[in-house]
């Protein structure tokens, strides 16, 4: 195999997919007093049950730096981040 074919074929090994926690045209919101979470349009408030993340503290990508962080922590009723009962 040349230099060339193997530099392109170990220079795609590094790239990774990612996959997005919601559609175009949709946000994340989290459960209430759990882990679960929901995606919503845009167009449209989060159901009962469930809140929208804090700013500056939205998931984007699976597995993203604030995917784990609610993992094990959530929002009680008055919206203040707590350790959730079913994660930590």
């Amino acid at each position: 195999m040349s230099a060339a074919a193997v530099g392109v074929l170990t220079g795609c090994a590094g790239l990774e997919y990612k996959e997005d926690i919601c559609s175009h045209g949709e946000y994340p919101a989290l459960a209430v007093g759990g882990t679960g979470g929901a995606c919503f349009s845009d167009k449209e408030e989060p159901s009962a049950g469930y809140v929208r993340y804090p700013a500056g503290k939205v998931p984007k990508q699976v597995d993203d730096k604030w995917d784990v962080y609610w993992n094990t922590h959530t929002l009680d009723k008055e919206g203040k981040i707590i350790t959730a009962p079913d994660g930590g």
